[in-house]
């Protein structure tokens, strides 16, 4: 498969070898709870700035929500870019398995607990709306990405051209 600026942009469809174990048993966990949820989620979604979100999820009211995915105490020291994030949700929350103290992160935002059996919400995020212009951009990408995800699932070897 070709590195394409598109393919590049698919959530990942299988570990890539860059998430520690920790990390992979948070998404899958974060990833169960927001299906018993009620909502579709994509890993490693790439944003319009660059950044990847660790897991985008996007309820049935069309609200969009970022998790940040630290799996220690040094992975969350050395990463500052999460502030990046927040113009692409309405909420935003971190998720940590239970080895992770709480008080290391930023009360103002929202807390899950996760391991690779399952999620739980120990403190709401805040919700600040986005723009109706940046929901739909961001929706939009959200579909995009998901039908491409599908696509490479059922044709591994199909070529992408590099919308996205």
């Amino acid at each position: 498969m070709s590195d394409s600026p598109a393919r590049s942009a698919l959530p990942l469809l299988a570990p890539d070898g860059r998430q520690s174990p920790a990390a992979a048993g948070v998404q899958r966990g974060v990833r169960r709870l927001f299906a018993q949820l009620g909502h579709a989620t994509l890993p490693e979604f790439t944003l319009a700035n660059g950044r990847r979100a660790d897991i985008m999820a996007l309820a049935p009211d069309g609200a969009l929500t970022i998790v940040e995915i630290k799996s220690s105490v040094a992975d969350f020291r050395a990463d500052r870019k999460w502030p990046d994030y927040e113009d692409f949700c309405d909420r935003f929350y971190f998720a940590v398995p239970e080895t992770v103290p709480f008080d290391i992160l930023p009360e103002d935002r929202g807390l899950i607990v996760a391991d690779s059996f399952g999620a739980a919400i120990l403190r709401e995020a805040r919700r600040h709306p986005l723009a109706g212009a940046r929901r739909k951009a961001v929706t939009l990408r959200f579909a995009q990405a998901a039908a491409l995800a599908l696509h490479a699932l059922a044709d591994p070897d199909a070529v992408f051209d590099g919308r996205l």
